[in-house]
């Protein structure tokens, strides 16, 4: 019973977070220069409060087209995560060294899609639930350790984007424990529990990404606005003193 409400509680805040995201990014005209956090922040709440919700009142959670709906979206999170951590790492790289991941990331986009359906060469009788399994797994896993060495890279750069920097620890947050949940069930070959914990270990990753994320987007903000106030306050400045 507690857990349930815990639960509940964890998801309204998300749900919460991510909408007010959403409006502060649209209202303060942020959304210019972090379209791709806008994207995932509205993919998370649509695919949520839309689409699982209406198979979840439709059809009942224990149905097989409830699951296909969860389990399909949450490949095309996935995915999108993917691709957002390829924006990062434009964001963060030199041109020269973008010039060469620009070419490689694709290809490691590819090998997991070959890898997953490999491991499942032997496993032909679900096969579409066992690729969509299996693919978002090793996805979460190759984002994880992009995001890994992402964020090492960061902290190499003398005047790395302080908000990239805080962007890419909250995806780090949202990758760890889906990850590791997923090695869990994929350990013990599917045991319920560990089916059950990666329930809730998933939208609270997703809450301590969302509150890195409004510190970071925040934060910039505010420095932007401090920054705009200092060059204003100087042609002010010398105006008074009479310098020309």
């Amino acid at each position: 019973m507690l857990g349930n409400i815990l639960a509940s509680g964890v998801q309204y805040t998300v749900q919460i977070l991510e909408a007010g995201l959403l409006i502060y990014l649209l209202s303060c005209g942020l959304w210019k220069r972090q379209k791709a956090v806008l994207v995932y922040l509205f993919s998370l709440l649509f695919f949520d409060e839309a689409v699982r919700r209406y198979f979840f009142h439709r059809y009942g959670l224990d149905s097989l087209a409830y699951a296909y709906s969860y389990w399909l979206t949450d490949v095309l999170l996935a995915l999108e995560a993917f691709g957002l951590m390829c924006i990062f790492f434009r964001r963060g790289c030199a041109p020269k060294m973008w010039q060469v991941l620009r070419l490689s990331l694709p290809v490691v986009f590819i090998l997991v899609a070959v890898i997953s359906y490999l491991s499942l060469s032997y496993h032909k009788h679900n096969l579409l639930h066992d690729f969509i399994y299996e693919f978002e797994q090793n996805l979460f896993f190759t984002c994880l350790v992009l995001n890994t060495l992402l964020f090492v890279m960061l902290q190499q750069i003398e005047h790395a984007d302080q908000e990239l920097g805080l962007l890419v620890c909250g995806m780090g947050i949202q990758f760890a424990g889906p990850a590791a949940s997923l090695a869990l069930v994929h350990v013990t070959l599917g045991w319920p529990a560990a089916y059950s914990l990666l329930g809730y270990v998933m939208p609270v990753c997703t809450l301590g990404m969302l509150l890195v994320w409004l510190y970071a987007i925040t934060a910039a903000q505010k420095d932007a606005t401090r920054g705009s106030l200092g060059r204003m306050r100087v042609p002010i400045l010398a105006e008074a003193a009479g310098v020309k």
